[in-house]
């Protein structure tokens, strides 16, 4: 038996066999990814769509997906390339090394990269030589991740990554086992403020809200206050709408009204940037400063325009609004 320390589900692989996510896998008691440099999925995205606000805000990120997952999320909206096996990566819809990675990146004008649309710890290794070089290259780097990662694989991203966009999906023991399978959840608030705290990661929090299972206050503030003495009242939070995908199709879509109370418990919360998601020209999707209340970045889609920004301050009252911004200041 061989232990696996990538993810929190730490299982135990056997000879031959992959354990819960599928890409890892016990060949004469030495322990292999199998979704090496495969990549499911390559684009070029504003960073807003990962959703990133206050990362580089208006910049180009190359984004990335692998194979597979550990979660098994009943409502996934890339169960295509998540709810698969070895097979599915071993096919790999692209060979994409490191160096050809970054060299992409640049070409396509990229400021930063991504490792997004499945679950990035499924090929952590690649991810790792991959932000490596990214960090060298002086791009900046972001994981859009479940957070399940252990501590000892997000100290080995630390010195090199640049942002953890984090998904706490809801704020209960049950609700986790009913969406995802997972028992231990609390693990992932545990690495998130590790991120931060330890490794100076830009965090920002998404949760998709979803009637009937993590639409209610007790666990929309449990969130909330999470992230305001955890994370730090500055830290950027996501509600988004949910709409029916994979084996949750009987629910209908999350109601404006419900997004706009989550927007209102955060605010109670303390935190000073809560963003409405998957509601196009919602107000909620604009940074206004919290001291003047001066619109800084306004949003309409994925089009930003920076309007009251002073590297990571508001350029009218001098607070900050805690971006993280590249040498030059406010990208072009």
């Amino acid at each position: 038996m061989v232990r696996c320390h990538t993810c929190q589900w730490r299982c135990r692989i056997a000879q031959g066999k992959t354990g819960v996510c599928k890409m890892y896998q016990n060949e004469g008691g030495t322990l292999y990814n199998m979704n090496y440099a495969r990549a499911s999925s390559i684009a070029v995205d504003p960073v807003e769509k990962k959703p990133l606000f206050h990362l580089y805000p208006g910049s180009l990120c190359f984004s990335l997906g692998g194979w597979g997952c550990n979660f098994h999320c009943i409502h996934c909206q890339n169960w295509e390339i998540s709810c698969v096996d070895i097979s599915d990566a071993e096919r790999g819809t692209y060979e994409v090394q490191p160096e050809a990675a970054i060299k992409m990146a640049k070409v396509e004008g990229c400021q930063g990269i991504a490792w997004t649309y499945n679950e990035p710890t499924m090929w952590f290794e690649y991810t790792l030589d991959s932000a490596r070089l990214a960090h060298e290259a002086g791009l900046y780097s972001v994981y859009v991740t479940n957070g399940y990662a252990t501590e000892e694989a997000l100290d080995l991203l630390g010195p090199y990554l640049t942002a953890w966009r984090v998904d706490v999906k809801g704020f209960k023991d049950e609700f986790y086992k009913k969406l995802a399978k997972i028992n231990h959840w609390r693990g992932i608030l545990e690495v998130a403020r590790r991120a931060k705290d330890k490794w100076g990661m830009h965090v920002e929090v998404i949760t998709n809200i979803i009637p009937g299972m993590s639409d209610d206050d007790e666990q929309l503030n449990g969130i909330a206050r999470w992230i305001a003495s955890s994370l730090g009242e500055l830290t950027p939070w996501h509600v988004t709408r949910f709409y029916p995908q994979h084996n949750l199709q009987d629910i209908p879509a999350t109601p404006v009204a419900t997004i706009e109370r989550a927007v209102d418990l955060g605010k109670k919360a303390g935190l000073k940037f809560i963003y409405a998601g998957n509601v196009p020209g919602h107000s909620s999707e604009n940074t206004v400063c919290y001291n003047c209340h001066n619109l800084i970045v306004r949003r309409q889609g994925y089009q930003t325009e920076m309007l009251g920004l002073s590297d990571s301050h508001c350029k009218f009252c001098g607070v900050d609004l805690n971006f993280r911004m590249g040498k030059q200041g406010v990208p072009k």
